[in-house]
């Protein structure tokens, strides 16, 4: 800690120093807190880990901000307070990374073995936690670093292999054959959250196409596809719309909506496929909308999640005709070996050769790609691992229906009801390396005895915690000699992540660390993972801990472009790094920027310029400058302090105590008001709050009033006051306010010591302020009545300077018709006075004063009216003159863009021209009346 404050705040300067002594002090730890009131429970909340991918993101930047926010609160008001930091390991996120990686070497995962590919990854892992970690160190995060888990680190692997153990022998684990979204870049199912979609959808096309129908006279293609004459004789047909058409390769069925009457003789028969000649039935669903393309669908339950919902119902075949790489397959015919876009491509060749294909027409598609691979999802039936989650649902959804969960802001509780209320089985399968592999071990067939007596009873598949368990289980059914094999796949990283609240505590042991913080208090996250990660958790810890993980859910909106748009690698300029942003304005201007530019589940938007060649937001640099504010307000008072000998013995004046208990009876409203907007979660309200009041009451008032008194109360309440501030915003600003605060306490004066309690090591271990506004002394209430209406006189007296151009050197005569004010304002002379810039002896304040003769500013002020001599203002013969060349100057401007508007000008320029000489006339207009309405108030 340096002992002299400098004259300006360097972020750079103070930041990573104090953080490493917050650290190496261990105040981050809940065992290190001095300040624990029996009276408020504890608090718990654990950061969304981040993906072990790379480095943070403004998304990260935003969730650091907010936690660490309540975390610092909850501290300093008293509650046992722990903050788990780790990170995720995420399977096809982080694989993927490293595949591209190795790729720049020339290097394949395919010619590696698992054990080498995961050495490689294990690498990237090490070296992308360590920027992560730094990078959330740089944001000030007071987390317990000690405590810190990875989800791949071996407790919370244990805790996963529980889980699923636990989850199979109940039934609710099972494998099956069922439609998922597959990537056939990365060769593996994928979670909804992994598949992106464009806003407005990307553009495409719909084309319509015509299916033969079954006649008597026409039952099929007598002529080979390509020909020209396929459907040659066919006399009745059925059309349908299709974006994929591709897909109609596997087609079992064309669908109507029962309700069609168009469609309704057509029910019953057969259509004929084109390119493959399969002769497929017309069927009726209700799902089918009547209103897309020509009411009439093509079914292909093997590639689309509606179709094959249909195709179950109907019991359609399913007849899969691409490949895991999106290759057409043997099923495919004429096309067998291409890309699926090139099937597409010939295919609408052929069928407009085939006299098939209607119309085509421009559409936008909502296509779904893989969040690391960019290739477009394929729909795809595949053998996967699946979770029954139907009854855990219902217990997550009576969670917050009874109350036991909390969700904020509140509104987001239909959207949970409605994903719970209608949930699928949840694919737990992964075709990766990266991650935990599933815990099933298959019996080989080749050592598990003589075949031709096998006991179809005896089970063929083992669940275990781990590969010995494994084999126990199965010898006890095969004998010494069999021989196992673990199911290469691996589980959904959400499986584990759904674990987090209670694994990283110790699950499933019963640890002191689960004893005393489970179940957490908070979860905050973005609202875009509500459903799969937030339900999970609760699903999973109501399952498996028998209580909800936590007791509020805390939902923060999405960082987003100027123009609502997500931000995205592909719009650099709009791309915000908050490393870049801490390099520029500091951490605690970032943090505060985010806390406070939204609110609860509120989307943010940044606005980014190029200045100089750099990234600038100007929000961001208006929270840097409140920093800054801060710090030369804290400044000056230590100035003060400092330089205070002989001060402690000047009493204080009636002007000087009405200030001092304005100041303290404001700072008791603020605190009360902020304890309440925090403790209801509307932190971006508290941090608004907090600047108004230190920017615009502490700073611009207070401190300007303070000037005037060189008492020992003024200094009391000048310290009591600063450190009251510090504290408020040490949660939003935690490195200003704490270099501030520690500063502080070296420049109190001996006879200053016990005005304000700076016994604590830190700011962040000292207490946050208390105050009840109800209890106000009288002499804070008179305050309360008096400087603000005090306020609006100066306040008034300053706008009519600025508008008449009065010098600030000038001092004006001012009278004060004030009512029953008039003894609190004589008692505020010497402040009118100086802040106003009124001439001491021109000063006139009585209860009652009649207008004065001449020519006068008038200001109605409520209770009070203050009339400002126009004489005393400006020099009116010069203000005339000056008055009368500007409206000259005004006039001519109105006269040229009257006239360019009223000739060929309007008829023959741009629209965009017209329209700016339009504004133009009408700002001259404006002006040429302001001008014109002040002359006549000079007479």
């Amino acid at each position: 800690m340096t002992t002299q404050l400098p004259k300006s705040y360097d972020p750079q300067a103070v930041e990573e120093r104090l953080y490493r002594w917050w650290e190496e002090n261990g105040y981050f730890k809940p065992e290190s807190q001095l300040y624990v009131r029996d009276d408020e429970p504890k608090f718990v909340i654990t950061i969304p880990p981040p993906n072990v991918t790379g480095t943070l993101h403004m998304g990260h930047a935003l969730t650091s901000a907010i936690e660490d926010l309540m975390t610092r609160y909850y501290r300093m008001k008293g509650a046992r307070t722990l903050y788990v930091p780790g990170t995720d390991h995420a399977g096809i996120a982080t694989q993927s990374v490293v595949e591209k990686n190795l790729a720049k070497q020339g290097r394949r995962r395919q010619d590696m073995t698992r054990s080498e590919f995961l050495s490689e990854v294990w690498k990237w892992k090490e070296y992308s936690h360590g920027v992560i970690t730094r990078q959330q160190k740089k944001l000030g995060i007071s987390a317990d670093w000690s405590r810190e888990r990875f989800t791949l680190d071996e407790g919370l692997s244990r805790a996963v292999l529980t889980a699923f153990n636990h989850l199979y022998d109940k039934g609710l684990i099972y494998r099956d054959t069922r439609m998922v979204n597959w990537d056939p870049v990365q060769l593996t199912s994928v979670s909804d959250l992994e598949v992106e979609f464009e806003d407005e959808g990307e553009p495409g096309f719909l084309w319509t196409i015509r299916y033969p129908l079954q006649t008597n006279r026409w039952d099929g293609p007598q002529h080979p596809w390509g020909s020209g004459r396929w459907a040659e004789g066919a006399t009745e047909w059925i059309t349908v719309a299709t974006t994929r058409p591709e897909t109609l390769l596997g087609d079992t069925a064309v669908a109507v909506n029962p309700e069609d009457d168009r469609y309704q003789y057509k029910l019953g028969c057969n259509a004929v496929l084109p390119a493959i000649g399969r002769v497929i039935p017309i069927i009726a669903d209700a799902s089918v909308d009547m209103q897309f393309g020509t009411g009439a669908v093509k079914i292909t339950p093997a590639h689309d999640f509606a179709d094959y919902e249909i195709g179950k119902r109907h019991h359609l075949p399913f007849v899969e005709v691409m490949d895991e790489t999106a290759h057409m397959n043997e099923h495919a015919g004429p096309y067998r070996g291409l890309d699926r876009f090139e099937c597409r491509a010939r295919i609408v060749e052929d069928l407009k050769k085939e006299g098939l294909l209607v119309k085509v027409e421009d559409y936008r598609v909502r296509l779904g790609r893989g969040q690391r691979s960019g290739a477009v999802i394929e729909p795809r039936i595949s053998l996967q691992w699946f979770c029954d989650m139907k009854e855990m649902a219902a217990q997550a959804a009576a969670a917050v229906r009874e109350g036991r969960i909390r969700i904020v802001p509140e509104r987001f509780e239909r959207t949970w009801f409605h994903w719970l209320d209608n949930i699928h089985d949840w694919c737990i399968s992964r075709q990766l390396w990266w991650g935990h592999q599933i815990p099933i071990w298959y019996v080989d067939p080749a050592s598990s005895g003589d075949q031709s007596t096998h006991d179809s009873r005896r089970p063929t598949q083992f669940c275990a915690v781990d590969e010995a368990e494994a084999y126990a289980q199965a010898r006890a059914v095969y004998g010494p000699q069999v021989k196992l094999v673990q199911d290469p796949d691996v589980l959904d990283t959400w499986f584990s992540s759904g674990l987090w609240p209670f694994s990283v505590l110790g699950w499933p042991d019963d640890t002191a660390d689960m004893r005393a913080y489970y179940p957490t208090t908070m979860l905050e996250t973005g609202y875009d993972i509500l459903f799969f990660w937030v339900a999970r958790m609760v699903m999973l810890g109501l399952e498996l801990t028998g209580r909800p993980p936590f007791e509020v859910v805390y939902l923060h909106g999405l960082i987003r472009t100027a123009d609502g748009e997500k931000m995205s690698k592909s719009k650099p300029d709009k791309l915000v790094d908050p490393l870049d942003m801490i390099e520029t304005y500091g951490a605690d201007a970032l943090r505060f920027y985010l806390v406070t530019a939204g609110a609860p589940g509120g989307d943010i938007k940044v606005d980014v310029k190029i200045v100089d060649g750099k990234k600038r937001v100007e929000r961001i640099e208006g929270a840097r400058n409140f920093a800054n504010k801060l710090w030369n307000a804290a400044r000056y008072v230590m100035g003060r302090l400092s330089g205070s000998i002989g001060e402690e013995e000047t009493p204080a004046d009636a002007q000087s105590s009405l200030v001092n208990a304005w100041i303290r009876a404001r700072a008791k409203q603020v605190v009360a008001e902020t304890r309440r907007l925090m403790d209801s979660y509307q932190y971006g309200e508290a941090g608004r709050l907090l600047y108004e009041f230190v920017w615009n009451e502490f700073c611009d008032w207070y401190l300007e009033l303070s000037k005037l008194s060189r008492s020992h109360e003024t200094l009391s309440t000048l310290a009591w006051t600063t450190d009251l501030i510090l504290r408020l915003l040490h949660p939003f600003v935690p490195f200003v306010t704490e270099e501030l605060w520690q500063h502080l306490k070296r420049s109190i004066p001996a006879s200053l010591v016990g005005v304000a309690d700076l016994s604590w090591p830190a700011l962040m271990l000292a207490p946050y302020p208390q105050a009840d506004p109800t209890h106000l002394d009288s002499s804070e209430v008179e305050a309360l009545r008096v400087i603000p209406a005090v306020q609006e006189v100066i306040r008034s007296i300053r706008n009519a300077r600025a508008e008449h151009n009065v010098d600030v050197a000038r001092r004006i005569p001012a009278l004060i018709s004030a009512g029953g004010l008039s003894g609190a304002f004589e008692t505020m002379r010497q402040a009118i006075v100086t802040l106003a810039r009124v001439d001491t002896d021109g000063l006139t304040i009585a209860e009652s004063l009649p207008a004065p003769d001449g020519q006068v500013v008038t200001c109605v002020l409520g209770e009070a009216t203050v009339y400002l001599p126009l004489s005393g203002l400006i020099d009116l013969e010069q203000e005339r003159k000056r008055l009368a060349e500007e409206l000259a100057e005004v006039e001519k401007a109105v006269a040229r863009s009257e006239g360019l508007l009223n000739g060929d000008f309007a008829r023959r320029a741009p629209a965009q021209l017209v329209e700016k000489e339009r504004a133009k006339l009408a700002e001259a207009i404006l002006k040429r009346d302001q001008i014109r309405t002040r002359l006549s108030q000079l007479g």
